[in-house]
């Protein structure tokens, strides 16, 4: 409701124009009355107000006074005038104060509400135009960036199938749900610098990226960008395509030339195969690593199309790599072994190129388990560090006994860690709530992913954690909620959907529950008057 405030010096006049107006039907509420000016600036002072309807001749403080006040301390007021003085100066000051509207005693009713539905319409587009500035102004944020980027490094690990459509339209990405796309990843690697000074490629990791990110904000096919923490140096697009390769092939070509021209090395990149739709997006971004992984600086650039027969092909079944992490995950090692050999060995008596390819694809399903167990690799055998690693691994005995020292190692560490394990568990259990809180997670979801029963889960959760999964989730998008309210002026509805609440309404009695105020009167709060942003216990 927008706040009206009348001021006349005859209480008659008052109450005639409360009762000439169905204030509620136009979204409006007389909040009080003033006789005069110097009572009105009063009430201005004490609370908000949008709309002053007044008169103009008035004892003390008249319209003409009141009018300049208002116009100097509270410029976004609406300015109403109703007077029976048919006097230029008074049509002059409300044409100096930009009066709204100047209506002549007796007013009729029809006309006075004709003037309040004005009113009260040009607020409201006020008020929309400016939460678009402000939810257009959010959307550029790094909270915003950040929590974006998140989104998409989970949707192409195949980690956000609930919910992953309706997250998609808070980033506006839903469309790409209908489109082709191919994933290329860019980085540098180790070469000579052909600038004033010898640099590596880790020192230019930073302008690199930001480079990368300034790259894809001005390209015409607006690609998405972003990051993946397990591949630090790493920059990844997600790219539009028709059915011409040679978008793709000027993509590639503009991106190299753009990082050779502003730090003066060869970027390597890796174009994965075409895929269509959110759930072939894992199967895309893959790709795109395999090709990276195989490619060379400049490699990319120096055909005029990117052949469907590229390092982006997947030789590596699906089913087949389900079937290996499912033996890692178990420890039959012997299984995974003689698996790992067949496949090697397959690959290795049709061509060299293939068993290239099935040695990355290999290494790179069993970083995804380490990361998974939580062990940390070695820089100095990551092989997408050191590609030409794998140039030593030339027969199918040696890249046999590579990869599965590499599985050992994994199995060993999650082994040896078997007594922390339902700690393990709960702190994994925990760093998925906070980083899926906006998805629509329950308990059953949840300790199925983590192969446990509910029941037990539940319990286990509880004496781990000091509190119920529930009551968990909810704190953590709570807090997240808080930090919505403070630092944005997005609505209710918004951040409820940002923060994985059901709807506005029932984040906000949840929110009035936990922190004894509801969402919007913290908002207005002096800041001394909140202590916490911790939830009550």
């Amino acid at each position: 409701m927008k706040r009206v405030l009348i001021v006349d010096d005859e209480p008659e006049i008052r109450i005639g124009l409360r009762l000439k107006v169905d204030w509620s039907s136009l979204d409006l509420v007389v909040i009080g009355e003033a006789s005069n000016g110097e009572e009105a600036l009063e009430r201005l002072a004490a609370e908000p107000v949008d709309i002053v309807i007044t008169d103009m001749n008035m004892p003390g403080m008249n319209g003409v006074s009141l009018l300049d006040a208002c116009h100097a301390e509270y410029p976004s007021l609406r300015l109403l005038v109703i007077t029976g003085y048919e006097d230029f100066q008074y049509a002059k000051a409300a044409i100096r104060n930009q009066v709204k509207d100047y209506l002549l005693k007796p007013v009729a009713q029809d006309e006075l509400t004709e003037a309040l539905r004005k009113l009260s319409q040009q607020i409201d587009d006020e008020r929309r135009m400016h939460d678009q500035q402000a939810k257009d102004q959010w959307r550029l944020s790094q909270y915003y960036k950040e929590m974006k980027e998140h989104f998409l490094m989970h949707m192409v690990k195949g980690e956000l199938e609930l919910g992953m459509h309706e997250r998609a339209k808070v980033f506006e990405l839903e469309s790409w749900n209908g489109l082709t796309v191919r994933f290329i990843t860019a980085g540098l690697r180790e070469r000579s610098f052909t600038g004033p000074a010898q640099r590596t490629p880790d020192k230019l990791r930073l302008p690199f990226e930001l480079m990368c990110k300034e790259f894809a904000a001005q390209h015409p096919s607006m690609p998405q960008v972003f990051r993946d923490l397990m591949y630090p140096g790493l920059i990844h697009f997600v790219v539009p395509v028709t059915d011409q390769d040679s978008e793709i092939s000027s993509f590639v070509s503009e991106l190299g030339e753009c990082v050779e021209r502003m730090l003066f090395i060869e970027p390597a990149l890796g174009v994965g195969q075409p895929v269509f739709g959110f759930r072939q997006w894992k199967e895309g971004y893959l790709s795109a690593l395999l090709a990276w992984n195989l490619s060379e600086p400049g490699e990319s650039r120096s055909h005029t199309a990117v052949p469907e027969s590229s390092a982006a092909k997947s030789v590596l079944t699906e089913d087949k790599a389900m079937r290996m992490q499912r033996y890692l995950q178990r420890g039959e090692m012997e299984q995974f072994e003689q698996t790992v050999h067949q496949e090697l060995n397959d690959a290795f008596y049709i061509s060299q190129a293939r068993f290239v390819k099935m040695i990355f694809q290999l290494y790179l399903l069993l970083e995804s388990e380490a990361h998974t167990a939580g062990v940390a690799q070695e820089s100095g055998g990551q092989l997408w560090l050191r590609p030409d690693l794998v140039l030593e691994l030339n027969n199918v005995e040696k890249a046999h006994r590579f990869l599965c020292g590499l599985a050992q190692t994994i199995r060993k560490t999650a082994k040896d860690g078997a007594e922390q394990t339902e700690s393990s568990v709960i702190h994994a259990a925990q760093q998925y709530i906070r980083q899926n809180y906006m998805c629509d997670l329950n308990l059953t979801m949840l300790a199925e992913k983590f192969n446990y029963n509910a029941s037990y889960f539940s319990e286990l959760f509880k004496a781990k954690v000091g509190k119920t999964f529930i009551q968990y989730l909810t704190e953590v998008r709570m807090t997240e909620a808080v930090t919505l309210l403070e630092q944005t002026t997005l609505g209710l509805w918004d951040i409820a959907e940002l923060t994985g609440f059901s709807n506005a309404s029932y984040f906000s009695s949840k929110f009035k529950r936990m922190y004894g105020i509801a969402p919007s009167d913290f908002r207005q709060r002096p800041p001394e008057k909140f202590i916490s942003k911790h939830p009550k216990k």
